[in-house]
């Protein structure tokens, strides 16, 4: 992304691995994503990127070519998301990044870059959901759970992983063209998107044993107000507004846990944890009929498709393509 006068645009530049930013760890990047944030940085939607010119690219998958800590040999495959990756520093829409050892994960043993891009931040995001909802009691014989923003990165992967844990998924969405994709991951039921906004009352009718939340605003909640009691909301999205107008009845009353998820800067062991288990619960297999593959010359056409809810799933961005 470069500043063209008042305007942020896109444009492919080759450049010398010289300027990329610091780090002790050099990486042949093979493939990145698309998420919701890369899309307001790519159209210029919002000023995600601190500085111009940037490289945008939240996610990135590749091989270590030089690690000056000793971390990593050359030839370790990694995954990096989080850290300010495509918003404080050069991201993933590139051939070779660097950044500190501290911010990389190990690929899990069995898997490789482009099944690491298919989950990214967004499935990084929703497994972080589902092992706070367990911490928090939230078990699969409690209730139903519920998913908003049900078809997109986040949500679709939240609906695998509970489906794979056992959990009654409930889907809500505002793409009822979508449900038999929605029921395929494994939601049992579909709720229209505007069914949560009209929940108004301080206190509504319990229905949800955990929620997991990539809306926020009005969706959010309705949704907190009809949670059961010592249910929990893992609170990750803000696809329909940042603000909250709600009362403080259902945590005094009932118990209710908000509960706050940052994929950016989680603690390195938690981070770990997250990947292991995503390689143990969601195989490139499951994750198929999830993913699309793209070309980073593609990425400019892409960015307001995701931002205007048209793309399903996860798109893989191949950056050699």
């Amino acid at each position: 992304m470069i500043q063209d006068g008042e305007t942020r645009r896109a444009e492919f530049q080759t450049l010398p691995v010289s300027e990329l930013p610091g780090g002790e760890v050099l990486i042949e990047v093979s493939h990145s994503s698309l998420n919701y944030k890369d899309g307001l940085a790519v159209t210029g939607a919002a000023q995600i990127l601190k500085r111009l010119p940037m490289t945008p690219g939240i996610d990135l998958a590749g091989t270590v070519l030089i690690d000056t800590s000793g971390t990593y040999a050359p030839g370790d495959p990694v995954i990096l998301t989080g850290w300010g990756i495509g918003e404080a520093q050069d991201g993933g829409y590139a051939t070779h990044a660097r950044a500190k050892a501290g911010w990389l994960v190990s690929q899990p043993t069995g898997t490789d870059a482009a099944w690491a891009m298919s989950i990214g931040t967004a499935g990084f995001t929703a497994m972080l959901s589902v092992m706070a909802l367990e911490d928090a009691g939230v078990r699969p014989d409690g209730g139903d759970i519920l998913v908003t923003g049900a078809a997109g990165g986040v949500g679709s992967v939240a609906i695998a992983l509970l489906s794979a844990a056992g959990f009654t998924v409930t889907a809500s969405t505002g793409r009822t063209e979508e449900e038999a994709y929605l029921r395929e991951l494994g939601a049992s039921s579909i709720i229209p998107r505007d069914e949560l906004p009209s929940l108004k009352r301080p206190l509504e009718k319990e229905r949800w044993a955990g929620v997991v939340d990539c809306v926020g605003g009005a969706t959010l909640a309705g949704a907190y107000a009809s949670t059961k009691t010592h249910g929990a909301l893992a609170v990750c999205g803000i696809a329909s507004g940042i603000e909250l107008k709600t009362t403080v009845f259902p945590l005094i009353l009932r118990g209710v846990s908000l509960l706050g998820i940052d994929s950016v800067t989680c603690p390195q062991p938690r981070r770990e944890a997250a990947w292991q288990r995503l390689a143990r619960d969601l195989p490139a297999s499951v994750l198929a009929g999830v993913t699309g593959m793209r070309g980073l010359s593609e990425v400019p056409e892409l960015a307001p498709q995701i931002l205007a809810g048209q793309v399903r799933g996860r798109t893989v961005i191949d950056v050699n393509r």
